[in-house]
């Protein structure tokens, strides 16, 4: 199947299509033949300020490569506006098929240190407006029996990173709620998928560069240019994928993982039952070889890139 014909006469929302991963998957769907709706509302890396300037850019850029876009500068974090941006697809260009949630802020901070509003903020433009933004397409998904979603996430969740509890449980629970979208949808011919994208991009040009150390993860991270991810959300997106859904994969410059989801390691039983010192001194010595070390995501990824 060739690139360019994948999505003749499908119309795609991608959120977060301003700059960056967004931007790059926005085009390269439209390079395979995806009418794109472009939502960005141009705010800054903390969600400050406002802007239609970035949108605009994407929409150049398409248009200039013979594709077709328009744009939507209204917020994934609210209900009503997710209606809007959907319906703004559907306006533009008659339907829609595909709904990418890309669009995301960053507050890191430590987590002793986070005040209601870091985390508020961070929840409802990455998990609440996952949740707004294909609730809303999924009443013509469910109309025309068919539709795919590709949500954003990231190994902080999946794995752990430091300063990072309101991104973290945000990407985590992106995941559970595309394997249940996944569940729900799949009656109508809907498919969910995640992806944690590995990319320097403005997200994680904020990464601290001060110590031999960091610098030298930082430039390892430069080499993963946010193009990388790309091709996997258009082949997700696409009808080539029609018996994938409810996986999580990461990209990782030329590398695409298959990510595992949670399932039950090791088991200790006792027919009479558990006391909390029984559990002391049978149980969790019995499961302590399976448990899991209090790791990060450069520490389970730590190879260099390729």
């Amino acid at each position: 199947m060739q690139t360019k014909r994948m999505f003749e006469g499908k119309v795609a929302l991608v959120t977060g299509a301003g700059g960056g991963i967004g931007r790059e998957i926005a085009v390269a769907m439209a390079l395979a033949g995806a009418n794109v709706l472009i939502n960005d509302i141009g705010v800054g890396l903390r969600g400050e300020g406002g802007s239609a300037t970035p949108a605009e850019q994407t929409k150049q850029i398409i248009e200039q490569r013979g594709g077709k876009a328009a744009i939507s500068t209204d917020s994934v974090a609210d209900w009503a506006s997710a209606q809007r941006m959907v319906q703004a697809a559907v306006d533009a260009f008659g339907r829609i098929d595909i709904v990418v949630n890309n669009a995301g802020i960053l507050r890191d901070v430590i987590f002793h240190k986070m005040t209601p509003e870091d985390w508020l903020s961070v929840i409802n433009v990455h998990l609440n407006g996952s949740f707004f933004v294909s609730r809303a397409a999924a009443e013509f998904f469910r109309a025309q029996s068919s539709g795919a979603y590709v949500h954003m996430t990231s190994t902080s969740g999946l794995i752990g990173n430091f300063g990072q509890a309101n991104y973290s449980a945000a990407k985590l629970g992106m995941t559970a709620l595309s394997k249940s979208i996944a569940l729900d949808m799949a009656r109508y011919n809907v498919r969910s998928n995640c992806i944690a994208p590995f990319a320097w991009s403005r997200m994680t040009s904020s990464i601290p560069a001060s110590t031999p150390e960091e610098k030298a993860r930082v430039a390892k991270l430069q080499q993963m240019t946010p193009d990388k991810n790309a091709p996997l959300a258009v082949y997700l997106a696409s009808d080539a994928a029609k018996d994938v859904s409810g996986q999580v994969f990461a990209t990782r410059m030329n590398e695409i993982v298959l990510m595992s989801q949670s399932r039950p390691l090791r088991t200790v039983h006792r027919s009479e039952g558990w006391t909390p010192e029984l559990i002391a001194e049978h149980g969790a010595p019995a499961l302590k070889a399976s448990m899991l070390p209090l790791d990060r995501s450069g520490d389970v990824f730590s190879w260099d890139p390729v």
